[in-house]
């Protein structure tokens, strides 16, 4: 019984001693500006990790200590943090506002401005949000994290062009591509792809290397970059030193991919099973439709059992590795700030011989030489190798492979072949007797290799002249060397001889120059606050490009020209443009309170016509910030409250560089040299011009813990530059003119939220955005897209609808495909009976390729160092026409390919319902142009999501390090979509365009990466 008593004793002794070593303390947190309570605030003891707690509704707050706490910390968003030290058990603290995070500074052009007195609609994006995602460019990373900017990369291939739309496509036939400025310099983005399937020149740039991301959208904000700026803006600013201890960061992440989606075709048996119906009912013979099958199966009757079941699809997917590897030097004093970055990416593309291979180096200094001279430079260097593939039109690409049959078997079992086919001792992929050429062959064969040596930085220096004005000289280059090296060998080439071997080199050397000059002056006199900028500016690009082609190599051993023994072509030619511009903008507050801006620019291009070599591009705005009136600061529930609206006029000159000129070519006849006319002059050709309004709304609700932004827009385009048709008695039949109108109007809401602060960190943010695009003239024509030309630009309508006959199922009697007549009879009513003739069938607009809105939605939470995050991306309401259909998906009615699974849901008796017309081998039933192809492009995708941990600094110290982080990523993880095809963020690039857009021809699916990453601070 004592020991019980003892040990009960013992227990309540330290229980006691315990309770000892805490102390509550109690207190306040008010405001410092008017004393107002905080609720919200995080309250914390400092060197105490874990211990915590938050103001109440009152500013109250109520925490168990350590008896050794000394010093406890506040930290609001919003507020300046704050530490006071415990004297007792009630420990009160006042915080201040946090200037820099109210008045948080974006970049403009020329300048930077606080988002609190922007007056035009600008989107950022910051460089700690797109680090280390393992996706080729930046226009990826940035995929659904900014409202009113629609990306789409074109297919799953490494290294293809990414299509880029700010507030929709401002133009038919001129590009639709922002422009890019990286730290003030325009750069290339140029497409110098020698096989039709354009390239994505931004590959190039290191997005660990980017600080922010600007995207300007309304012409308040991009009107001050004149006659380019009609598509938007996007201002690249890269990463700078700062001053304070010399920082080592290394960064690493490895990982892999594979498609995202895959499609299911007929196996053996379904597929000889149907082929043979569809013979019977195209009119072959069983013996014929035999010999066919037979001959599929390499020679054998292995078909009979199915022995053979060759999944073709599945032949064309590679083992995918991902990995980056990044170091980082950055540091400096008050003089002299620097910044080194080096990279090395590889990627290997999960398609077969599809792969990005890069080494990139930056530089960035700035230094202080005296109290009125700074002078710096911005450079990086890099190289880029590309193992590219055939377009998508091509029977060599990847994807086509899904046309052979599954009875066919990848190596061929026979011996003594002709016809290119090789002995099966080689193993090598079967190549005599599919129905198509066999891209297996290609992959061993040949090679498709560009390669990228890119010179890309600027040197500035800024003088102060008085204490308000200031003056900045930069001058940068942009040079881009870009060799593309094909050779395709003797396996690819089929029934020819074993010497047609062919190979092509082609090379551009790009040089991109730009200088701008401009004076900057900012004062501020009693309420008012004058910051104004203006200067000039010029740019020439100039590029040279080279090709070679040859053939009869001796054999696949020798890939390079010098062996090839007949040149077969060669060409060198030269291409130049240059702008000369002169800019000013003056932006004017007063009291706070009242916002005003005025830019206008100056643009002079030899690109157009003599007669308007110039053009001037004006821009207004004014703001008014609500929330800093006096009758709003009694209240608390808002913090900021801001109108804006702004009108001005941009412009689009990409339309390359000699549009108004007569030109002539040269031309030989009978061994004579000359020159012929190809092109007739226009010296009143101008640019296209974009008049844009802008209505926006800025709020914030307890003290920007809660904030939108909201923008309605109208954008007007005129003037557009387009090919018209002239007689065909000039000797020639168009000439390029302005003409035609088209606009796109919207709404843009962006919803930042703070949910939780303190000790768990929870903060969302959501976009969504509508844009409506129409044709609104041109003047009675119809401007046709590539492909099945489909797509079409028609007055009235969305720019690229989908133009063609609606089809209207299988005729339950026989099984012919049937389409609505829709002939016209008046009164806005049409014929709505069906025929089977599809040459009755009067083409109508059956769908559009724009979507109906895009959403985005990001979420991210902390907690004791472990951090998760995730992105969701929404394109909702497009439609996308399936080119490849008529192949794959058409019951053999144009051919012998695999079909897709859907088929065997085809017609085979009278009085069966189906949307299938009956499959007859080569029998064309149904196999036209028709909306039978047409499927939703609506999807959502899991973009990226991210699970890290940061290890405690109290931990680092002891091993030296500053911070150290691991994490895994998963991008394009899960898609949700009815789309039938394997992606629905595609478009052919074959086929692409302003006006061919969403259309799918054997376009590769995107990749699913997932990566495991370190991250190492010094």
């Amino acid at each position: 019984m004592k020991k019980h008593l003892l040990t009960i004793l013992l227990l309540c002794t330290c229980i006691a001693v315990g309770f000892a070593q805490n102390r509550v303390i109690t207190g306040k947190v008010t405001d410092q500006k008017d004393g107002s309570p905080l609720p919200g605030v995080s309250v914390t003891v400092k060197g105490v990790t874990g211990l915590g707690t938050q103001t109440d509704i009152s500013g109250g707050y109520k925490l168990s200590v350590p008896a050794t706490a000394k010093v406890l910390t506040f930290s609001f968003l919003g507020y300046l943090p704050k530490e006071v030290a415990i004297s007792g058990a009630t420990v009160n603290a006042q915080l201040g506002t946090d200037s820099k995070i109210l008045n948080e500074v974006v970049v403009v052009g020329y300048g930077t401005q606080s988002k609190r007195s922007l007056t035009g609609s600008v989107s950022k994006i910051k460089g700690a949000d797109i680090e280390n995602i393992p996706v080729p460019s930046l226009e990826s990373a940035i995929q659904g994290r900014s409202p009113g900017v629609y990306i789409q990369a074109q297919n799953g291939k490494l290294g293809q062009g990414i299509q880029v739309r700010i507030r929709g496509a401002s133009s038919i036939s001129a590009g639709s591509q922002p422009l890019y400025v990286v730290d003030g310099l325009p750069i290339t983005v140029d497409d110098f792809s020698s096989n039709g399937a354009s390239t994505n020149p931004l590959v190039d740039l290191n997005q660990n290397d980017i600080e922010s991301i600007e995207i300007l959208k309304d012409a308040s904000a991009a009107a001050i970059y004149g006659s380019r700026a009609s598509n938007g803006v996007v201002l690249v600013t890269t990463k700078k030193g700062k001053a304070g201890a010399t920082k080592v960061t290394y960064n690493q992440y490895y990982g892999f991919s594979k498609p995202t989606g895959e499609r299911k075709f007929l196996d053996a048996q379904e597929y000889v099973t149907a082929l043979r119906a569809a013979g019977i009912a195209g009119g072959y013979s069983s013996a014929s439709i035999e010999a066919r099958l037979q001959r599929y199966a390499a020679g054998s009757d292995d078909y009979k059992t199915y022995k053979v079941n060759t999944d073709w699809q599945q032949q064309i997917i590679q083992h995918a590795p991902v990995q980056n590897y990044n170091l980082v030097i950055a540091g400096g004093n008050e003089k002299t700030k620097f910044y080194i970055s080096g990279t090395y990416n590889n990627q290997k593309g999960w398609i077969l011989k599809n792969s990005l291979n890069q080494y990139s180096l930056r530089t960035n200094i700035e230094n202080q030489a005296n109290n009125w001279l700074t002078v710096g430079a911005n450079l990086s260097v890099s190289r880029t190798v590309n193992q590219r593939l055939d377009n998508d039109d091509a029977f060599s690409t990847p994807e086509q492979i899904v046309a052979l049959s599954p009875i066919t078997p990848l190596i061929d079992p026979r011996t003594g072949l002709t016809s290119g086919a090789l002995d099966p001792s080689t193993g090598l992929p079967n190549g005599s007797f599919p129905i198509y050429f066999n891209p297996l062959l290609n992959s061993i064969s040949s090679h498709f290799t560009s390669t990228d040596y890119r010179n890309l930085g600027n040197v500035f220096g800024q003088v102060k002249i008085l204490p308000s004005l200031s003056f900045r000289t930069e001058v940068g280059v942009d040079i881009l060397n870009n060799t593309e090296d094909n050779y395709s060998g003797s396996l690819t080439l089929r029934n020819t001889g074993p010497l047609n071997n062919v190979g092509l080199n082609t090379s551009v050397t790009s040089l991109n120059f730009n200088t701008n000059n401009f004076l900057h002056f900012l004062k501020d006199i009693g309420k008012h606050n004058i910051d104004a900028v203006g200067g000039m500016t010029y740019q020439r690009q100039q590029n040279d490009l080279n090709s070679i082609q040859g053939d009869q190599f001796p054999s696949d051993a020798y890939k390079k020209l010098i062996s090839s023994a007949d040149i077969t072509s060669g060409s060198s030619s030269s291409t130049a443009y240059s702008l000369l511009s002169y800019f000013a903008r003056a932006n004017y507050k007063y009291d706070e309170k009242y916002l005003l801006s005025l830019s206008g620019r100056i643009d002079g291009s030899s690109r157009f016509g003599a007669n308007h070599r110039y053009g001037f591009f004006p821009a207004g705005s004014v703001g008014w910030v609500i929330s800093e009136e006096g009758f709003m600061k009694k209240q608390k529930l808002i913090s900021e409250l801001k109108i804006r609206g702004s009108y001005g006029l941009t412009g689009n000159s990409e339309i390359g560089n000699f549009p108004s000129r007569g030109l002539f070519q040269e031309f030989g006849y009978s061994g004579v040299a000359g020159a012929r006319p190809i092109q007739l002059a226009n010296p009143d050709l101008k640019w296209e011009t974009t008049a844009t309004t802008d209505i926006g709304l800025n709020i914030g609700f307890f003290n920007g813990r809660l904030s939108g932004e909201f923008d309605y827009y109208l954008k007007k385009t005129k003037d557009l530059l387009l090919n018209v048709q002239v007689p065909a008695t000039s000797g020639f039949t168009t000439i390029v003119q302005n003409l035609g109108k088209l606009q796109n109007k919207g709404f843009e809401l962006q919803i930042d939220s703070k949910n939780i602060v303190g000790v768990v960190n929870w903060s969302t943010s959501v976009n969504f955005s509508i844009n409506r695009n129409k044709v609104t003239d041109l003047k009675g024509q119809v401007i046709l897209g590539a492909g099945d030309q489909v797509n079409r630009a028609i007055e009235g309508q969305p720019l690229g609808v989908f133009y063609t006959a609606e089809f209207a199922g299988a005729d339950p009697a026989n099984g012919d495909a049937l389409y609505y007549k829709n002939t016209d009879l008046g009164n806005g009513k049409r014929d709505r009976s069906t025929t089977n003739d599809y040459n009755q069938a009067v083409p109508v607009v059956v769908g559009d390729p724009n979507p109906k809105y895009l959403a985005g939605l990001n979420n991210s939470v902390t907690y004791k160092g472990i951090e998760f995050s995730f992105l969701l991306q929404q394109v909702h309401g497009n439609k996308i026409y399936n080119g490849a259909g008529q192949y794959m998906s058409v019951g053999f009615n144009n051919g012998a390919d695999n079909q897709t699974i859907d088929q065997l849901n085809s017609w085979k008796k009278p009085g069966q319902i189906t949307n299938v017309p009956e499959a007859r081998l080569f029998g064309g039933n149904g196999v036209n142009p028709s909306s039978r192809y047409l499927d939703d492009g609506s999807y959502v995708r899991l973009k990226n999501i991210v699970l890290g941990y940061n290890f405690p600094k109290q931990w680092l110290s002891k091993i030296k390090l500053s911070s150290l982080r691991v994490y895994a990523q998963a991008t394009n993880l899960i898609t949700w979509t009815k789309y039938k095809g394997w992606d629905p963020e595609l478009n052919s690039d074959a086929f692409s365009g302003n006006i061919t857009q969403g259309y799918d021809f054997y376009a590769a699916p995107q990749a699913k990466t997932i990566t495991f990453g370190l991250n190492v601070g010094f």
